[in-house]
């Protein structure tokens, strides 16, 4: 069962620029997101909405960097084939 949960939450990206921009996604977006929620909260002097913002924004971050969308993956990396030894005896 935990390996079942651990491939539904694994991620499909495996190239590393596609792993980048997903970073990236997320370091912009969080940082974006904190300082609005927090001049919107400011304004209307609400902690509910300081927190009910941030926390909309980082459902739909998830949504947007979690899924293996196709942006992802467009530089897949090129694995080496597998080379067969002999075993000598």
């Amino acid at each position: 069962m935990a390996n079942y949960i651990q491939g539904l939450l694994e991620g499909k990206i495996v190239n590393f620029q596609g792993q980048k921009v997903a970073d990236d996604i997320v370091k912009y977006a969080l940082i974006a997101s904190t300082i609005f929620s927090f001049i919107l909260g400011f304004a209307l002097q609400s902690l509910r909405v300081t927190f009910g913002t941030l926390g909309f924004s980082t459902i739909v971050l998830c949504l947007v960097v979690l899924p293996p969308w196709s942006m992802y993956n467009q530089h897949p990396v090129k694995w080496l084939p597998v080379e067969e030894t002999k075993k000598s005896t």
